[in-house]
């Protein structure tokens, strides 16, 4: 399995590491079929539409310690700018938070 955040040329040279009846799944756009086809794998965008129920049952299980959310760094609202720049960078490790006042 191939979990794509990138897509683009990136996505493309993820079909390569894929064995035959892998998957590529997208998060940023959707994978070609052919693609996947030409490479004997299957490839799906996903795509999550959080609704009020689903994040409060994140949340209790966020709270009740069986969720871990890996948080790399909490910025005020406005190091908007300093957060992009780290993701540029790519050498975030896990979810950057902007504190909203």
């Amino acid at each position: 399995m191939v979990f794509d955040t990138q897509g683009g040329e990136t996505q493309t040279r993820s079909y390569a590491s894929l064995k035959k009846g892998g998957i590529l799944v997208s998060i940023v756009q959707p994978p070609s079929q052919d693609e996947a086809a030409a490479h004997g794998v299957r490839a799906v965008l996903a795509v999550n539409q959080a609704d009020a129920e689903t994040l409060a049952k994140l949340g209790a299980l966020a709270e009740s310690g069986k969720l871990l959310v890996s948080v790399d760094s909490v910025l005020p609202f406005h190091g908007v700018a300093q957060a992009l720049e780290k993701i540029e960078r790519g050498h975030t490790r896990g979810k950057i938070v902007l504190r909203v006042p």
